[in-house]
């Protein structure tokens, strides 16, 4: 069972030696799913246990606040990913201006050695820490002499590409949801909970889940996509129905303006998810947003969506 942990206080006193790497993970891409596999593989050949550190909120918002960039994952779904990997422990630490300020030598000190006991920590080899990130990987080499432990670096790549969450986000705006799930091994997930909207989609026989999305959260350009609307708990748990979504301001109703993520469940018109916590994933996109000179002419297209995500999500 993978043990989870808000805080370094909440590591037990006795936990013993243990294989760690850090990050933001922001994404778990697949060059990050690399880093941690190798931890956990590397803490299975030495009789140890692997651990995950993780932050939250994402350090550029505290160091430079305006500045947080679009997240590719919730903090619970990059904990649950996480955990998918092999790890045995994931512990998300507060980032706050005073952790920000914490010299290279005491953040290694007090997190790495005196709370997790590290006998070999791995990083993706552009990895910077401590006060005005001074600290690298030549300096953790460096410190893991000092205080007893085996460094390693990692290029974030997989197959032979370089992968980056900055990459993936760049992406996204373009619309390009099937790159980006490759880069991240998986479709692109946008959640929320759902909310009621204008009820335009039900009044057109498409009746559609407004997710309310989480704060910072990466939203692919405006457009329709095929995918798959997905509800893990509440009244329909475990339910995964596939699914055409849309984004953007619905400019051909007067008055639109505020940007909307809404995804229409194929063929069903019986759902109550109001309230409920859903989640978007992107498998293609479809076409981009478009103004049209009547609602007639939307529903049109709107029935040429539906056939084509249909066709898109049965492969």
């Amino acid at each position: 069972m993978v043990r989870r942990w808000n805080g370094l206080d909440e590591v037990p006193e006795d936990w013993g030696r243990s294989v760690v790497t850090i990050g933001v993970f922001d994404g778990v891409h697949r060059g990050h799913q690399r880093i941690v596999g190798r931890a956990a593989e590397e803490a299975r050949r030495r009789g140890l246990r692997s651990v995950v550190i993780t932050f939250d909120p994402h350090p550029d918002e505290v160091v430079r606040p305006g500045t947080h960039p679009p997240l590719l994952a919730s903090t619970g779904r990059r904990i649950e990913l996480l955990e998918g990997l092999g790890t045995d422990a994931v512990v998300v630490v507060p980032f706050t201006l005073g952790l920000s300020k914490v010299p290279p030598d005491e953040f290694v000190q007090s997190v790495l050695v005196d709370r997790l006991h590290a006998a070999h920590v791995i990083v993706g080899e552009d990895f910077r820490f401590g006060h005005k990130a001074k600290g690298d990987v030549a300096l953790l080499r460096e410190l893991g002499e000092k205080y007893d432990f085996t460094t390693e670096g990692m290029p974030l790549v997989a197959n032979g590409d370089t992968i980056s969450s900055t990459y993936i986000r760049g992406r996204l705006d373009a619309g390009d949801v099937e790159e980006a799930a490759r880069a991240l091994g998986r479709p692109h997930r946008v959640e929320g909970v759902v909310v009621r909207g204008h009820m335009r989609g039900r009044a057109l026989g498409f009746p559609t889940a407004n997710l309310e999305t989480l704060p910072h959260t990466a939203i692919p350009a405006d457009g329709v996509y095929a995918g798959w609307l997905v509800c893990d708990s509440g009244r329909y748990p475990a339910f995964r129905w596939p699914a055409a979504i849309s984004i953007g301001t619905n400019p051909t109703f007067e008055g639109a303006g505020e940007r909307t993520v809404e995804a229409y469940a194929l063929d069903r018109d019986d759902l109550d998810l109001y309230g409920e916590h859903m989640a978007a994933d992107f498998d293609a996109r479809i076409r981009d947003t478009l103004k049209f000179d009547s609602v007639e002419a939307l529903v049109e297209e709107m029935h040429r969506d539906v056939a084509r995500a249909r066709e898109i999500t049965s492969g």
